[in-house]
């Protein structure tokens, strides 16, 4: 689908667009899959070295990591997207019926950011680290970007893969604010965040509970969050940043690929191995340089 005039004007005054259903299991399935193909795979490793009692086969996609993590958590630390680098992930990034959303807001000429993320959220307590980044507090995600990045657009797609619901930790917004621009943030626990003590923000933020095929698209300056999840089961949720290409990267020691363009078809990326090689060098390349200014105080 394409966003219609009265879509375009919503997400410009309310700084988001709530779509339902407008993604097929033909678009979503094949990520699913690569995902679960991975897990059975590393679940018959870790049987195989005794780390595991048994390989949870009969368990759905939502309730079979969960299983495993509590005897072993091994798997769970690289199915972020960037560091699963799945064949079926690279190509949803451009995705036609993503892209025909988001070409809405963005124009013509799109960039994926390498602000981009595949979420495993855990039951509450099982992450294998002293905090979850897939519980994410206030913040906006311009203040996640560079400097550089601030004068220019960039849109936020959230989408789940598995039900999104309070109880397991579904997306929370305050619209309407984007138009006051960025905020002051910090860091805490490693993670950027920002102060909503405004009584008048609070009363206003929403829940959203989503569905498979549904669409979250959200403006960079509204400020968001992700609870808990206290469920049995795993959140599985992606979430990808798109801009007009050309405009400065958000994290330019990443990559960003061109994913559409009408002037020149020929610019898109659609090389798995290059797109592969290029996160393999930034990250790296990450592990010796680190940032020496973070932009933000650390508290």
């Amino acid at each position: 689908m394409k966003l219609d005039a009265a879509q375009i004007a919503q997400f410009e005054e309310e700084g988001y667009l709530l779509l339902h259903g407008v993604l097929t299991d033909a678009d979503l399935d094949p990520v699913i899959a690569e995902y679960e193909q991975h897990i059975d795979r590393r679940a018959h490793e870790l049987l195989t070295e005794g780390k595991i009692s048994k390989l949870y086969a009969d368990e759905p996609f939502h309730r079979r990591l969960v299983s495993i993590c509590r005897e072993c958590d091994e798997i769970y630390s690289n199915l972020d997207i960037m560091h699963f680098r799945g064949r079926d992930s690279f190509e949803f990034l451009r995705n036609d019926h993503l892209l025909d959303i988001v070409e809405g807001l963005v124009g013509p000429e799109i960039t994926c950011s390498p602000v981009q993320h595949t979420r495993a959220k855990l039951p509450q307590g099982l992450t294998p680290s002293d905090g979850d980044p897939h519980i994410a507090p206030w913040h906006q995600d311009a203040g996640a970007f560079v400097e550089a990045a601030d004068p220019h657009f960039v849109l936020t797609v959230w989408l789940p893969l598995s039900e999104a619901r309070p109880e397991n930790g579904c997306m929370q917004i305050i619209p309407r604010v984007h138009t006051e621009g960025l905020q002051q943030h910090w860091i805490e626990r490693g993670l950027v965040t920002m102060s909503v003590e405004d009584e008048r923000l609070r009363e206003e933020g929403l829940t959203m509970p989503m569905d498979k095929g549904d669409v979250l698209l959200m403006h960079k300056a509204v400020p968001h969050r992700s609870t808990p999840n206290n469920t049995d089961t795993v959140r599985w949720s992606m979430d990808l940043r798109y801009q007009q290409t050309g405009t400065p990267s958000a994290r330019p020691a990443q990559p960003d690929v061109a994913v559409r363009s009408r002037c020149n078809p020929s610019s898109v990326l659609s090389d798995y191995d290059e797109w592969c090689r290029l996160w393999i060098e930034a990250l790296e390349g990450r592990k010796v340089n680190k940032r020496s200014a973070p932009r933000w105080v650390v508290r």
